[in-house]
């Protein structure tokens, strides 16, 4: 990759600003005083050049609307510090590594990092660990001011409904209440089956054949089989401990034994090394099942069907005794989303497989035997179940009666960003501002920002 200085480029060729251009020739300068704090165009530069990484694309405004972000910060970076908060150090040093982390996986390097920012890698760690550091005092800061905003009470919910359009108060979607029974097939007997298949390409690769063309022919990762299985030089973070350990143990060209993973069983060649990160090509393979798996569970989940609806057993009883999920059996079998803890769920919110077995049903219904996915590992694994659709939710306009939590959240949240408004007017009213006339064309969303562009 060839290596392009920031500064260099901005020698050779204008950036358009709005219907402004920097001037031919600049290398760098402030173009913003706010209060003691400086903003450069390097500055300005490398944060939508990181921005650009994440993919988001330029317009003519993007630089005047990072800018007008950038002002922002700083007048709450400069009250964070009269108020003397404090930098929250291990959550800065983790969002340093992170962002580290994911542009050497999107660049595949150190060098190919540095290459595109035009840095060295530890001044770039530098620089991002103070930027952090003050975007960590910013949000202390914002959430501040956002605390003083009390309590709603009921009164200030309904005043928030009347004053705003109902087009625009939140709209609940549909939701729904689940129950399940769910059993899985015998998975001890599919492991030792994906095992000695595994052992089988292993001894095939030491006897010689390429694992490179064993990866494409096998391996269920789709996103690496088509390149012979290799992953691309990555931090060992970003994968599950399991693999990560296994692979950083091996020397280059070892093939190592099976290894698990909540993907499924893995074996692994290690290509590259350095520092913590690490180029490999593995073969993943999952455990399948058959049809005897799936129509055997079929079978008792009809029974158990049936006995529920001849009001034999109770469904939660049933779920107790017989479901093999360990989150809703001690439930009676109600699902919960596992990300959020709730007992009710958007359609986004269901595996597809499971909204499909339940779109028709009424309240009160169990669906018929459907094969769907658990919440393991990054695919989720097998698992035969019915579902039960306990209560349904129509989608409505929100209301004071059915979604009061709701209402006052959004009603304190627009209070809250009113004195977010009422801070940053204030202060830019009162604080000494100074921001280059190259940004004169700047459709700025605070007005206050005009009369802060000094004069040609």
């Amino acid at each position: 990759m060839k290596k392009i200085s920031l500064l260099s480029a901005l020698l050779v060729l204008p950036l358009i600003l709005g219907a402004q251009t920097y001037p031919a020739g600049l290398i760098d300068k402030t173009i913003a005083v706010v209060g003691n704090e400086m903003i450069t165009i390097s500055q300005l530069e490398q944060d939508l050049q990181y921005m650009r990484t994440s993919g988001m694309q330029s317009d003519q405004n993007m630089r005047c609307e990072m800018l007008e972000q950038m002002l922002e910060s700083k007048l709450f970076l400069m009250q964070a510090r009269i108020d003397s908060l404090t930098v929250n150090n291990d959550m800065v040093a983790a969002s340093v590594k992170d962002r580290m982390d994911k542009l050497r996986l999107h660049f595949g390097g150190d060098e190919a990092v540095e290459a595109y920012f035009g840095k060295p890698l530890y001044k770039l760690r530098q620089e991002w660990t103070k930027t952090l550091e003050d975007m960590n005092l910013t949000q202390q800061m914002q959430q501040n001011i956002m605390a003083k905003v009390p309590d709603m009470t009921p009164y200030d919910v309904k005043e928030f409904m009347q004053e705003t359009p109902a087009e625009d108060l939140p709209e609940v979607p549909t939701r729904y209440q689940l129950s399940q029974i769910c059993i899985y097939p015998d998975r001890e007997a599919a492991k030792l089956a994906v095992k000695e298949k595994l052992i089988g390409l292993r001894e095939r690769i030491i006897a010689g054949e390429k694992f490179s063309t064993l990866a494409r022919l096998y391996s269920e990762d789709d996103g690496s089989r088509i390149k012979g299985g290799e992953l691309g030089m990555a931090p060992k973070d970003i994968f599950w401990p399991a693999f990560s350990d296994a692979a950083m143990s091996l020397k280059p060209g070892v093939i190592s034994q099976i290894v698990e993973t909540p993907d499924g069983f893995h074996i692994i060649e290690v290509l590259e090394k350095k520092g913590d990160m690490f180029n490999a090509r593995h073969i993943l393979l999952k455990p399948q099942y058959t049809s005897e798996d799936r129509d055997k569970a079929f079978r008792i989940l009809d029974s158990l069907k049936t006995e529920i609806g001849n009001r034999a057993v109770t469904f939660s009883l049933a779920a107790q005794a017989y479901s093999e999920d360990p989150l809703s059996r001690t439930n009676g079998g109600q699902m919960a989303d596992h990300e959020t803890g709730s007992s009710y769920f958007e359609k986004d919110r269901l595996k597809p497989q499971d909204y499909a077995a339940i779109a028709n049903l009424k309240e009160g219904e169990i669906s018929e035997p459907v094969e769907s996915l658990d919440n393991e590992g990054r695919g989720g694994n097998k698992v035969y179940k019915i579902i039960r659709l306990d209560k349904i939710i129509p989608a409505h306009a929100a209301s004071m009666e059915s979604d009061y939590d709701m209402l006052s959240e959004a009603c304190r949240q627009k209070k809250a960003l009113a004195e977010i408004d009422k801070f940053l007017d204030e202060k830019i009213a009162s604080t000494y501002v100074v921001i280059d006339p190259i940004f004169k064309g700047c459709p700025f969303r605070r007005n206050g920002w005009r009369s802060k562009i000094a004069e040609d």
